[in-house]
């Protein structure tokens, strides 16, 4: 538990450090393009290439090579694995680089086909090359904020090659024990986005139909940057860039066979979320971006803690299995979850119940008015429940891949996305941007309980009694928090409101700091392991550090 603690813990500080940095980068954002049909426009085109990173980058491929790699750095030479490592980048750039191809080309066409006259509301006809295409259904009335979209896609998919780069470098370092400087690396993402808004957005025209394109340059130089971070580290290990050819070679077939089957696996709630924000598109063109900044609020306990605890565990439990270890897996993989629930339920209550006042403190300004706050916090509540799911699935899913399963969470995976996609089809008319929400709540429940059904038939010998016993004291413990959140927040705003800075952090951290205090006492006095453990973990830490440093 101590090392699980150390090696989640340093990644999950790097990850906040970046998370935090993502926060300010949407804050920047909101300000900006609030939740502008623009600024729908340019999400849902950075979705599309950040979905084949998780998918090709540091989803399906990594989890079907870093197994290999790992067997590779314990029975083979070091030559050997460089080599692997060096085939499988080679076949990355091959594919990657057609796949750019073929969807910049196809947009191009789609473009030609319906060039865009400005920006009107809408597109009457079709000229310039369309007029021999305005018999297709559709084309010649596109508005044009779709053709906005499919521009801004056109400048940014390239940076799915950079960005899979670096996903694929970070899941070597992992597999090498380096988990803080490749999870500092998305800082540079985030940098360099924050900096096209603020000194390349003005030189590129007074509009903000205009302007949207420096963010646009933005995403291609982070994808640069996340590379290059994190090669020196690499090279340092003894790792040198060279082109193996991929054809024949075993291990890119070995990868291959493992990594078609798993692509939905691992992002199974990255494709929900752009399966259900082309639904929103098509029904409002506001709901894309106002769905999109609750996503990111929830993704930054997610990505602290749980995507961080769920990458630590695949190369901990590849590890494992390599060795034939299936009873320090089961262990570590408990343990795992363990931790996971109970961090991330008093945050998936925090979220919920404190939503509005989140958003308001954080994005209420310049271009996000009070209208946005509430359209992003109906968005929230009903997201941010299932925050433990998220983080559960993404764990489950990489103890499958860790065993070389691909096959099993890929089934699931596409059960569970035509699931969403029809809870999305039938909530997004009545609900707006909170369907989508619960949408991806309940298709997030019937994922982890057939992964859980699989995983036991996998695992005969796993005992989940744990984790039931966990929940037993963390769930009241939540309930309590929830209502003390609750109560303080709808007083504070009663009677000191939130009109200035000081009492919108008050109305966000007074309920927030008193909730998570009933849940740690809570938790104790039921002897949640968890709680014990880290209580446990800190208190050695500070006792070290005293003993470290004598007065």
């Amino acid at each position: 538990m101590s090392q699980l603690l150390k090696s989640s813990g340093a990644m999950g500080a790097a990850t906040l450090a970046s998370r935090v940095l993502g926060l300010v980068r949407e804050m920047v954002y909101a300000h900006f393009m609030g939740d502008t049909p623009v600024a729908s426009a340019f999400k849902l085109a950075f979705q599309i290439p950040n979905l084949f990173r998780r998918l090709l980058g540091e989803g399906a491929l990594s989890a079907a090579f870093i197994p290999i790699f790992k067997d590779r750095e314990k029975n083979a030479s070091e030559a050997e694995m460089w080599e692997a490592a060096n085939a499988v980048l080679t076949a990355l750039a091959v594919a990657a680089g057609a796949i750019i191809l073929l969807v910049v080309a196809g947009v191009s066409l789609a473009l030609w086909m319906v060039p865009a006259r400005g920006f009107e509301p809408a597109m009457e006809t079709a000229g310039d090359g369309g007029a021999f295409w305005a018999w297709i259904p559709g084309w010649a009335g596109v508005d044009a904020n779709t053709i906005l979209m499919l521009r801004l896609l056109r400048w940014m998919f390239p940076y799915m090659l950079l960005v899979c780069v670096a996903a694929v470098f970070m899941g070597m370092l992992n597999a090498r024990g380096f988990f803080f400087l490749p999870a500092m690396s998305a800082t540079m993402l985030n940098v360099a986005m924050i900096g096209s808004v603020l000194w390349l957005a003005p030189h590129f025209g007074s509009t903000l139909e205009t302007q949207i394109f420096a963010l646009a340059v933005g995403v291609l130089v982070a994808g640069l940057a996340q590379a290059g971070f994190q090669y020196p580290a690499l090279h340092r290990q003894g790792f040198r860039l060279k082109w193996i050819p991929p054809w024949s070679h075993p291990v890119v077939r070995q990868v291959a066979r493992k990594m078609v089957p798993g692509m939905l696996g691992v992002a199974a709630f990255q494709v929900n979320v752009l399966l259900i924000n082309i639904v929103g598109y098509w029904v409002d063109k506001t709901i894309v971006a106002s769905f999109d900044y609750a996503v990111r609020l929830m993704e930054l306990p997610q990505g602290v803690f749980g995507i961080s605890m769920a990458t630590f565990l695949l190369s901990t439990l590849s590890g494992f299995a390599a060795e034939k270890k299936y009873a320090e897996f089961r262990s570590h993989l408990i343990q795992g979850l363990s931790l996971l629930i109970f961090v991330n339920l008093i945050a998936s209550v925090l979220l919920t119940v404190l939503s509005e006042p989140i958003l308001r403190l954080l994005f209420e300004r310049g271009a996000f008015d009070a209208g946005s706050t509430g359209r992003a916090s109906m968005a929230l509540s009903f997201l941010a429940p299932g925050l433990v799911l998220f983080s559960v699935v993404n764990v489950l899913a990489r103890a499958f891949y860790a065993l070389g399963d691909t096959r099993t969470p890929m089934l699931i995976s596409v059960v569970c996305l035509g699931l969403n996609l029809v809870f999305s089809c039938w909530l997004v008319n009545p609900m707006r941007q909170g369907g989508l929400g619960l949408a991806n709540t309940l298709s997030a429940v019937f994922n982890v309980w057939l992964l859980v059904h699989a995983l036991k038939r996998a695992l005969p010998r796993l005992d989940l009694t744990p984790v039931l016993e966990l929940l037993k004291g963390v769930v009241p413990a939540a309930g309590v928090a929830a209502a003390i959140a609750w109560l303080t927040q709808a007083a504070w705003g009663r009677y000191l409101g939130h009109d200035r800075l000081w009492n919108r952090l008050g109305e966000v951290f007074v309920p927030a700091v008193l909730a998570g205090l009933a849940y740690g006492i809570v938790c104790l006095w039921r002897r949640v392991r968890p709680a014990r453990e880290i209580l446990d973990h800190l208190w050695g830490q500070s006792a070290h550090q005293t003993d470290s440093h004598p007065q």
